[in-house]
């Protein structure tokens, strides 16, 4: 089974997926007229902005903590440390370059999510990958396809690679046994979840600046007791990035397209651009009122997973020394070692804590994806909803005790599944997202703030929920 994996992993991430995602990304970069290096300067003031609360929705602030803690995850510490134990430490470059360009590309997608947004039973406006594809492209069977590769990759994959980082880090720092660590995992998880998904998100509007600051500051004090060697660590970043390397450094010899497979397989494992998770939480937020101000406070999120919170794990791994190139040492421990030698004794705890915070935070939110996805399948009945929740509990203490490369591979095969129909769906739709993006920057330029009047653009009007856009007022 692992050699079958590693077969179709070859097949989707040697060609498909790196062509389709750079592709993407640079369409969109193109056609939003290079939104996220034009709006990188104003993402203090979106913040500022995304606060405001109103009625039938999350705040802008609130759906992108939830989005956050969704991508910080494992592959935030443990997948960088595979990244580049793979690949070496160009993949670092490599995941740089796919949160640069994603940044368009989750424009994109959560822009759309905003767009074809509506109201559930409750009252809570719902939407995503599932409905842009039905309303959108009036292709409902794509939609039901997309929810159910998400609801097997959230639902169930992706917890188990959760659980299984949060599990070995615990047993290597406190020699906590894998089921023991589960258990108490799976019952957190049970408690938070039954809040509800506007509980969820009060929660992460508090939890997830906590624990990426925590992270940072803990990657920056390290740097500052080793600041002589930043400079090295970051040129041997580029250097590796192409197949460079200095015979003479001793240092282990990667090639152009380990690095670069490598640093695409990780960078959108962990910054989910492209990949139609994000849209879930986007839809939910009810202000501000034009699809492109969302997408823009999205790019946020890509941004500080990827540039910040990933680079933070690479300098740790990088200044502690050459990763190992072959290891059956896990990621998590790979980085946990890198700290303990950087720092002494507390580190491999320090390490599994943070984990741990990241991990909690992501699979609640896996979660709430996919409880989004039973109602566009008209299936959120108590009972499914149970059954979801029990799935999600059972595949995070089972995750705890599989083996890591098999969890791994699993999760690129969904991952690369999902993000095919979700980057098919809003190349499609790329008309949409190029008259959205110059909307918003035409209201820009006037000097008012961007609303969106859909009885401008009758062909979209007809798509989008009755009421969802009329009316709007301004701020």
């Amino acid at each position: 089974m692992p050699d079958f994996l590693f077969f179709i992993n070859e097949v989707l991430w040697g060609s498909i997926m790196i062509y389709l995602l750079l592709g993407a990304g640079i369409w969109f970069t193109l056609r939003s007229g290079f939104i996220q290096f034009r709006y990188i300067r104003k993402f203090g003031r979106s913040l500022k902005n995304s606060v405001t609360p109103q009625p039938g929705g999350l705040t802008s602030f609130q759906a992108l903590c939830t989005s956050i803690a969704a991508r910080l995850g494992s592959g935030n510490m443990a997948g960088v440390a595979l990244a580049i134990s793979a690949g070496g430490p160009g993949a670092v470059f490599w995941m740089w370059v796919t949160a640069l360009i994603g940044m368009a590309t989750s424009f994109a997608e959560s822009a759309l999510a905003q767009l074809y947004k509506e109201k559930d039973k409750n009252g809570q406006f719902r939407g995503g990958p599932a409905w842009y594809m039905a309303r959108g492209l009036g292709m409902r069977w794509m939609g039901v396809l997309f929810s159910l590769f998400l609801l097997l990759a959230y639902g169930l994959i992706f917890n188990t690679v959760q659980a299984n980082s949060v599990a070995h880090a615990l047993r290597y720092a406190f020699a906590c046994p894998e089921w023991i660590t589960g258990l108490v995992l799976a019952l957190c998880i049970l408690l938070t979840i039954s809040t509800g998904l506007k509980g969820v998100a009060r929660l992460m509007q508090w939890l997830v600046p906590v624990m990426a600051l925590l992270w940072v500051a803990a990657s920056l004090f390290v740097a500052a007791r080793h600041i002589e060697q930043v400079p090295e660590v970051i040129a041997t970043i580029f250097k590796n990035a192409f197949g460079w390397r200095e015979a003479a450094s001793g240092a282990l010899g990667y090639t152009f397209s380990q690095a670069l497979m490598s640093g695409f397989q990780r960078g959108m494992f962990s910054n989910e651009a492209g990949m139609g998770s994000t849209p879930n939480a986007a839809a939910a937020a009810s202000w501000p009122p034009h699809p492109a101000a969302q997408g823009i406070v999205q790019m946020i999120g890509v941004f500080t997973d990827t540039i910040i919170i990933c680079s933070a794990s690479a300098m740790i791994l990088l200044l502690a020394g050459p990763v190992p190139h072959s290891s059956e040492t896990a990621g998590i421990q790979l980085l946990q070692q890198a700290l303990v030698n950087l720092t002494g004794g507390w580190g491999a705890g320090f390490v599994s804590l943070i984990l741990l915070l990241f991990a909690f935070s992501s699979i609640v939110v896996n979660y709430l994806y996919a409880e989004n996805n039973l109602i566009f399948l008209k299936v959120d009945s108590r009972r499914m909803i149970t059954l979801l929740r029990l799935g999600v509990i059972l595949m995070v203490l089972a995750g705890s005790l599989l083996s890591m490369p098999l969890v791994w591979q699993l999760a690129d095969v969904f991952m690369a599944l999902m993000a095919i129909t979700n980057l098919t769906a809003i190349l499609l739709l790329s008309p949409v997202v190029t008259l959205i993006a110059r909307d918003y920057l035409r209201q820009r330029k006037l000097g008012v703030p961007p609303v969106f009047d859909a009885s401008r653009y009758p062909d979209i009007q007809a798509q989008i929920a009755p009421g969802t856009w009329d009316d709007l007022p301004r701020q």
